[in-house]
């Protein structure tokens, strides 16, 4: 897919199954629209499967977590399905269950620590998103090439479809 049209590989829709959202709080409700907003406006995302007519993008997509795996549902332009690529989440419990602590530190500190504590908190949470986002790439390759900012922004959208209340 080397020779398509690289602005037409791209996410122009995103949706979040609220089915699989059992709860989230209104910091929450801010990152999945920031990360919503953001990817939009820039990502890549080039699906690797070749399709008999060519379709190179661009692409809706709608994340759901089903039966302990997640589940990208890419459709094209015109809202048809292309396919649907299945991760195993296993790998991914960890790095959620510590990005949600790490979150609740971050938030908790906004509301009573120092400028200094807050950056301190907030680097390692950056460093826990960005190594989140590294391994959302690497379970990907093969299946979908995206750029490490929309990976990031991914991962923040798999976070949203975890959490419990």
């Amino acid at each position: 897919m080397t020779d398509a049209d690289p602005a037409l590989q791209r996410i122009i829709s995103i949706e979040l199954d609220e089915g699989s959202i059992v709860w989230r709080n209104a910091d929450v409700e801010q990152e999945r629209r920031v990360a919503i907003f953001d990817l939009i406006e820039e990502n890549k995302f080039v699906p690797q499967r070749g399709h008999a007519d060519g379709y190179a993008g661009p692409y809706r997509l709608k994340l759901r977590v089903e039966d302990g795996r997640l589940i990208f549902e890419i459709a094209r332009e015109d809202h048809s399905p292309l396919e649907a690529i299945i991760l195993g989440l296993g790998r991914f419990r960890r790095p959620i269950r510590d990005y949600f602590a790490i979150c609740d530190s971050y938030y908790q500190a906004i509301k009573t620590s120092t400028a200094q504590q807050i950056e301190t908190v907030d680097m390692a949470r950056r460093g826990l998103h960005n190594e989140a986002a590294e391994m959302l790439m690497d379970r990907l390759d093969g299946k979908i090439a995206v750029d490490f900012d929309t990976a990031r922004r991914l991962f923040t959208l798999i976070c949203v479809l975890h959490i419990k209340g």
